[in-house]
């Protein structure tokens, strides 16, 4: 059963790879019905991605299709932009991640959307934006985090910029839009009017990118990579502990930083003129560095965290996935739970449900449509009233 704060309220999602499904999931996972549409015989990408296979199956579609129903319809048919019309008619929000003027090309841009439905949200995520002398141009993940600037800002001096191991940009996109759709939603309960939500995976990575344009408007400073840390903010870097493994210590804070001293038996240290304050401390970062690094080193992994959170100073592992799904916080919080997947006819685990609300919680009800289309009569005939002769006819046509 659905349940979530946006019970009630249906999403059609014509999105592929990771942007726009990631948005379609969060909605989904807050409660909406989404109804995914794919081309007849022609799949979203998304079913065949991940790393690990199993029966030949990969598993970001498990993540990225969870909540949702599938049903085929070719758009771009005059029969398939008839029935979207009346899909649209029953809507509240339509997600999409094409290229800018696609929609137009079909005939189905926001003026005819609205028209049909003026309460209608149209979602809208592309590379650049639906505007301005790049709009035109296709846009993925990997330009957009390296043209914002972000990606210059990640690895080490002198080396090559690393990407992070994830679509980071997709990711951010997908968030900023479905933020963007609830604040629609709640506009449209003041004004009766839908709108569109244009969302660029370029400014995207540019938004979460804190004070690295103020900082060059005003100061002239290009910041770049930093390695393990952040320039001018210490402690706070990694720490490589007795048996050769790293772990996090942040203590930039004066207080928090007081309480790092009095743990590492260095009392006096909080009170030395070279690092009793922020700025102090970023000044000599590197040799504040040291003394922690030669601390750490003589200690577990285990006694270092038991330690420092006993004393109020943040730190904590490196993890990787092997640890995470199993950290008892995680699970104590329902944030690595089960997705039943029919297509292996087991469950996978994967991420939970945030952020969590506390009277209308979200939920994983299922880990996505396995086949192609599987919800074609229930959304057509049910929702729709189309006959199964009529249905029987547009799927012979091609258009479902």
């Amino acid at each position: 059963m659905t349940t979530g704060a946006l019970d009630g309220i249906r999403v059609i999602e014509i999105g592929t790879l990771i942007s726009g499904p990631f948005a379609g999931r969060l909605l989904g996972d807050m409660g909406a019905d989404v109804i995914k549409i794919e081309p007849p015989g022609r799949p979203d990408p998304i079913r065949t991605w991940g790393q690990a296979e199993l029966d030949g199956h990969r598993f970001l579609w498990t993540v990225h299709a969870r909540n949702k129903r599938s049903i085929t319809l070719d758009l771009r048919k005059p029969g398939g932009r008839r029935i979207f019309l009346d899909l649209v008619g029953r809507s509240d929000i339509v997600v999409e991640n094409f290229r800018p003027g696609t929609l137009e090309k079909w005939d189905l841009g926001y003026d005819v959307l609205s028209e049909t439905n003026p309460g209608l949200i149209l979602v809208r995520i592309s590379g650049y934006g639906q505007t301005g002398p790049d709009a035109h141009k296709p846009g993925y993940a990997s330009v957009a985090e390296a043209a914002s600037g972000l990606r210059h800002m990640n690895g080490f001096p002198d080396a090559p910029p690393p990407r992070l191991a994830i679509s980071l940009g997709d990711s951010l996109a997908g968030m900023f839009a479905a933020q963007g759709a609830l604040a629609a939603l709640y506009r449209r309960t003041v004004t009766g009017r839908g709108q569109v939500v244009d969302t660029a995976l370029i400014e995207a990575c540019l938004a979460v990118q804190e004070s690295t344009i103020p900082d060059y408007d005003v100061g002239g400073v290009v910041r770049g990579p930093s390695g393990t840390r952040l320039e001018g903010i210490a402690p706070s870097n990694i720490y490589r502990a007795a048996d050769g493994s790293w772990i996090v210590i942040a203590a930039n804070q004066d207080t928090v930083f007081r309480r790092l001293c009095a743990a590492m038996g260095r009392p006096e240290l909080a009170d030395d003129p070279d690092y009793a304050d922020h700025l102090a401390r970023g000044r000599n970062q590197d040799r504040l560095d040291e003394i922690i690094g030669a601390w750490a080193a003589l200690h577990s992994p285990a006694d270092l965290i038991g330690t420092l959170s006993a004393a109020g100073v943040i730190a904590g592992p490196i993890n990787t996935v092997a640890e995470v799904v199993n950290d008892p916080q995680l699970i104590a919080r329902e944030m690595i739970v089960d997705h039943w997947d029919e297509r292996v006819n087991r469950n996978v685990k994967g991420p939970g449900i945030i952020p969590k609300l506390s009277e209308s919680p979200g939920s994983v009800r299922n880990a996505g449509p396995a086949r192609l289309g599987r919800d074609n009569a229930e959304v057509y005939r049910d929702l729709l009233g189309y006959s199964e002769r009529e249905l029987a006819r547009l799927s012979e046509e091609g258009v479902l």
